[in-house]
């Protein structure tokens, strides 16, 4: 701060420095003026200069000092207090962007509100006609178009779904009960969604569950396996998946295998990533880049752990490790 102190007031050193070599020269060029006096004179006056330098340093580098290491906020508080007319006109003009910036916020968040909210109604009214199509499709007799119209209605019931999801992150702190949850039936239930698609893709499943509950929230952990199970479905063909459950470590982790395309290693650390979707596969229209995504926000919210084993050709293993009852007691505050 010194050094931009001294930058910004160098016309009035330079005029000062110039005025005191003016009054030297004078001193030499006239006999009848004693140059030892001017000197002195000199010498007054520098030392008043440094003194006046050093209250004016200290005066105005205070504001400009707070100003510098004030946080990039909408908070009026942050903006420190002025002392002088210029400073004033410095606070006043970051006083008014701050309200105006504040009321544009506002506005947007509004905005965004309201397209939320626009959005959720509009997926809960569209899952009414997905509904009244499914009770259509069973009762067709054709049993190829019956498997086709199946598989798509899926696709979008399943699109749809993410979409819900991904709109009520936003809120997930708000929407989460951590207890103990029956991971064999959310386990089946989410299979027995998946069942027409494993059907048409000769996919079967093989589970073996050593533990049967763990701790996390039921609706939102059915998401999570939703989305793990669709894209091992999805990338998988004609083989089974395994799926098993054990403690490692004192903690609950449920391993979904599957034999399918598998991962390139050079994708494998950006799959977590929003929107990506594969640096080596760009013919795969059908890969949104969200479910893995949003399965890792929603576990960060629960408290677990998603890790991912994969080898391209090969298949891919995910890990979902869930906490154990200390950490739940110590979020809890118990």
């Amino acid at each position: 701060m010194i050094k931009t102190f001294l930058i910004e007031r160098r016309s009035w050193i330079g005029l000062f420095l110039f005025l005191q070599l003016l009054l030297l020269l004078t001193s030499y060029v006239d006999q009848s003026i004693s140059f030892s006096s001017i000197l002195y004179v000199v010498f007054l006056s520098t030392l008043i200069m440094t003194i006046f330098l050093v209250m004016r340093y200290r005066n105005e580098t205070t504001f400009y000092g707070e100003l510098e290491q004030r946080e990039n906020n909408l908070e009026r508080w942050s903006v420190p207090e002025a002392n002088s007319p210029f400073e004033q006109i410095v606070e006043r003009n970051l006083v008014s962007e701050i309200e105006k910036l504040q009321e544009e916020v506002s506005r947007k968040q509004v905005a965004i509100e309201q397209e939320k909210d626009d959005m959720l109604s509009w997926i809960h009214e569209v899952k009414t006609p997905l509904t009244v199509m499914s009770l259509m499709i069973e009762r067709l007799e054709d049993k190829e178009a019956k498997a086709q119209l199946t598989y798509e209605w899926l696709r979008i019931h399943l699109l749809l779904d993410q979409q819900l999801h991904q709109k009520r992150i936003s809120f997930i702190e708000t929407d989460v009960y951590i207890e103990r949850v029956n991971l064999e039936s959310i386990l089946f239930g989410e299979i027995k969604t998946l069942r027409s698609w494993c059907i048409r893709k000769g996919i079967g499943f093989e589970i073996d569950l050593d533990v049967e509950e763990v701790l996390s929230d039921a609706k939102w952990l059915a998401f999570i396996i939703r989305q793990l199970l669709s894209n091992a479905v999805k990338y998988s063909d004609s083989s089974d998946l395994n799926i098993t459950s054990t403690m490692i470590q004192d903690q609950a982790v449920l391993i979904i295998t599957d034999y399918g395309r598998g991962i390139d290693s050079q994708d494998l650390p950006r799959i977590f990533d929003k929107g990506f979707t594969s640096t080596t596969r760009h013919s795969d229209h059908a890969a949104t880049g969200m479910g893995l995504y949003l399965a890792r926000k929603v576990a960060d919210a629960l408290h677990s752990k998603l890790e991912v084993e994969s080898e391209a050709g090969v298949g891919t293993t995910v890990k979902v490790i869930f906490p154990n009852a200390n950490k739940v007691e110590s979020i809890r505050g118990v």
